[in-house]
């Protein structure tokens, strides 16, 4: 995890998987559903329209048992390239580009926040930050699961 300005988030990673199946992991419900958001986090999606200006409805729920409804617009989508999406509340702009290398897949992941204030606020209240490693994380292991199932 990089704060590379001050209103901006990035993490890097090398996933031990084909670009194929990190995509299918970012771009399917069914998926994404069982990674997305911190530690601790589930959620239920309403709607995923993997399009430009296709909308994403979910609810995140945490382990606290407080639901989060989140609602988010798909800005730009390259197939097995980037995915851009545009979260509206609060606002920010999330970028994941992913190359295939030897090792797997690097996935770079960019969030652009509004505001330095914005940021300073969600790694504060939210632990934004280490919120988005965590998130990461979860898709490693989502990603070693469909691995070893062949999903």
């Amino acid at each position: 995890m990089e704060r590379i300005s001050d209103r901006e988030l990035q993490i890097y990673r090398t996933l031990e998987a084909p670009v194929e199946l990190v995509w299918k992991a970012w771009t399917e419900p069914e998926h994404i559903a069982k990674w997305w958001g911190p530690a601790g986090f589930s959620n239920t999606i309403y709607k995923m329209d993997v399009k430009p200006g296709g909308e994403w409805l979910l609810t995140m729920h945490g382990p606290d048992g407080k639901n989060y409804p989140d609602k988010s617009v798909f800005r730009e989508i390259d197939p097995l390239k980037k995915i851009v999406i545009e979260h509206l509340t609060p606002h920010f702009i999330i970028t994941v580009v992913f190359e295939t290398r030897e090792e797997g897949t690097y996935m770079q992941w960019n969030s652009l926040f509004d505001t330095k204030e914005l940021l300073d606020s969600l790694i504060k209240n939210v632990k934004a930050d280490t919120a988005q490693i965590e998130n990461v994380d979860k898709l490693e292991e989502h990603l070693q699961q469909l691995s070893g199932n062949k999903n």
